[in-house]
Formats: structure tokens, C-alpha cells, sequence
């Protein structure tokens, strides 16, 4: 080996000898080892008798009929879904044209006129019909009340005030020249509502409205009950014919009403004439109703020609806000009945 070859292999092995162990080789700064992370439940490992349980526990959930009623329920249903449910409402509705998407009927029904002229009108309509077991049917309805029908409908399309109040004045306008009886029965009649939050106490006012020939019902857009399914279970169907106007300001409202010959009378205790005596009967006119436990609210009750009230025994304390409104209701019917 020449004296260059013998000078170039001490560099390289000195260079070597300079640089160290490698890490990970157990030298110095040995790298470190990676984990495997947490260690797993004992029911997420295969191989225990815990993820065994899981396993069985979870069949026999999928076995159970209730748990697979809610999973086929929830293919075609969401919560925001409104449905009209009950032999009436649903008849009432599809005669009168709700705009529907689906009928929902209990396998094995057992079938009367109704339910037949149901089937007829949603074929006419082009409903698609589906069969459900009772189990679905509940879990659709929400109860056990749905009498084997259900549709879905769209949201409740509410009319504007103007124009109940401009259809309520046609139709006196066109009985002007009838008799005293005819033409006091076709004043306009509303109901407003101020602070009913109850949908069925709403279902069953609409009913009454229905009943006693009014032009319509008037709610406040907030703090107030809307028409919901529940609503148009209690009407028996009667919201398919009985508009229903929403407004931002039930003060503004009565007072814009007013200024187009309207009086208002609000149903309250304590009130300075009885029902169908207060002497407005026969005008256009509003009925305001206030919730059971509050009553009308003071800018409300501002507004009102005159409060009225419902003669009672101390024995009962007020009446149910459905209640009263059909009283009241009936007594302006009858007053206007008797017009001469």
C-alpha cells in the first residue's frame, strides 16, 4: 500500500468513527418507540365476551318490531312533516282540496263510507297511498288516535287580513238589499285571538267559527297557537273551510278594522254587559278572546268597544278559552237571528 492509499483510509475511518451511532441502533438518543394509541373497550374487541354481548344485544334490537317501525317510519318522514290525521279531518281536508302528497292507511282496516270515499278522493288527487302496520301508524301520528288515516299536507297557507275582510264585505254588500234577519246574519264576524297557545283550543274555536257562520279567525304571529295537525284534528275538519289570517300586531289589526267600520268587543270577566248584550251585535264585528290564565292583554283590551262577560256560578272560577268563544259566538249568532 502506497503512502497515499495508507493516508486515505485513516480519513475514511476517521470520518466514520466522527459521525456515531445511528438512532433506533441502541446508541446514544435511541429513537423512540411509536404506541399503539389507548387501548380499546372491552366491547370493541373482537375477541371478548363483551363485544359477544354488544353483538347479541343489538340483534335483538333489530328483532324488536317497535325499534323497526320507527327505522322505516323515518325513510319517508321527517319531524317537520304535518299531518292531518282521523277519518272527518282527513275527508274534510281532501274535499277540500289541501294540498296533500301522501295517505297513510292501517293495513286491515275496516272500511266504511268514509274511509272508501277517502281512498276515491285521493286517487282523484293523486296521493300516493301507502299501507302501514298500526305500529307505523302510531309512530307517523304521533298517537293512537288516527283511526287508521293519515295524510301529509303541506304547511297551512293563512290568508291575509285584507282580504278576509275584503271577502267579508262582498258578501254582506251582495245581501244588502234581504231582509233585516239575512243581512244582520251576514255582517262580518271575526275572532281574534290574543295569547291562545293551546292548537287544540284553536282546532276547536276554528270549529266553532265554522258553526256560527263567522268570516274568519285572527292570530297574533307570536305567542300564539298556529294550525297545526293537532288544530285540524280537534276542528273535525272544519279549518278546510274557515280562513285563518296571521298578523304581526293584533293592536294595530283591531285598530286598522275599526277604521273601516268594525267594533270590537273583548270576552273578559268583570266585564260591563253580558254576551249578545252588549249592543254591537248586529254591526261588523270582532270578538277578542284572551288566554285562560292571563286574559286579553292591556293594549288589546284598549282597542275593545266594550268587555263583555259570560254569566257563571261562583262555583267555577273561568272557562276553558274554546269554551267561552263558542258561547260568545252563539250568542251573537242568535242576537243577529232575531233582528227584525
Amino acid at each position: 500500500m502506497g503512502v497515499d492509499e495508507y493516508y486515505l483510509s485513516r480519513t475514511i475511518k476517521t470520518m466514520v468513527s466522527q459521525q456515531g451511532p445511528k438512532k433506533g441502533s441502541g446508541g446514544k438518543h435511541r429513537a423512540k418507540l411509536r404506541g399503539h394509541g389507548p387501548t380499546p373497550k372491552a366491547e370493541d374487541r373482537v375477541y371478548h365476551k363483551a363485544y359477544r354481548a354488544k353483538k347479541a344485544l343489538e340483534r335483538r334490537k333489530a328483532a324488536d318490531p317497535r325499534l323497526a317501525a320507527r327505522r322505516r317510519v323515518a325513510k319517508f318522514t321527517s319531524d317537520s312533516d304535518d299531518f292531518v290525521i282521523g277519518r272527518n279531518a282527513v275527508l274534510e281536508a281532501l274535499k277540500a282540496h289541501v294540498p296533500s302528497s301522501v295517505l297513510y292507511i292501517l293495513n286491515r282496516i275496516e272500511h266504511d263510507d268514509r274511509t272508501r270515499e277517502i281512498i276515491r278522493l285521493a286517487g282523484l288527487e293523486g296521493l300516493k297511498i301507502l299501507e302501514a302496520d298500526r305500529l307505523e301508524m302510531n309512530r307517523i301520528a304521533r298517537s293512537v288516535n288516527h283511526q287508521g288515516v293519515i295524510i301529509k299536507v303541506a304547511p297551512y297557507h293563512y290568508k291575509s287580513l285584507q282580504e278576509l275582510v275584503d271577502r267579508a264585505e262582498a258578501k254582506a254588500q251582495a245581501l244588502g238589499s234581504a231582509s233585516a234577519k239575512a243581512k244582520a246574519l251576514a255582517q262580518p264576524l271575526f275572532i281574534a285571538l290574543d295569547g291562545v297557545t293551546d292548537p287544540q283550543n284553536l282546532g276547536a274555536v276554528i270549529r266553532s267559527a265554522a258553526a256560527f257562520g263567522a268570516s274568519g279567525v285572527i292570530l297574533p304571529e307570536r305567542r300564539s297557537a298556529s294550525v297545526t295537525a293537532a288544530a285540524w284534528k280537534v276542528s273535525a275538519g272544519a279549518a278546510a273551510h274557515m280562513p285563518v289570517a296571521r298578523v304581526v300586531n293584533l293592536t294595530k289589526a283591531i285598530d286598522s278594522l275599526k277604521e273601516r267600520g268594525f267594533y270590537s268587543i273583548g270576552l273578559d270577566g268583570g266585564g260591563t254587559a253580558q254576551v249578545g248584550y252588549s249592543g254591537f251585535e248586529t254591526d261588523p264585528l270582532i270578538v277578542v278572546l284572551g288566554s285562560e290564565g292571563k286574559g286579553i292583554s292591556r293594549l288589546v283590551r284598549e282597542q275593545c268597544d266594550a268587555i263583555v262577560s259570560i254569566p257563571m256560578t261562583s262555583l267555577v272560577e273561568s272557562l276553558n278559552a274554546s269554551v267561552a268563544a263558542g258561547i260568545a259566538l252563539f250568542s251573537v249568532h242568535t242576537t243577529r237571528a232575531q233582528a227584525q
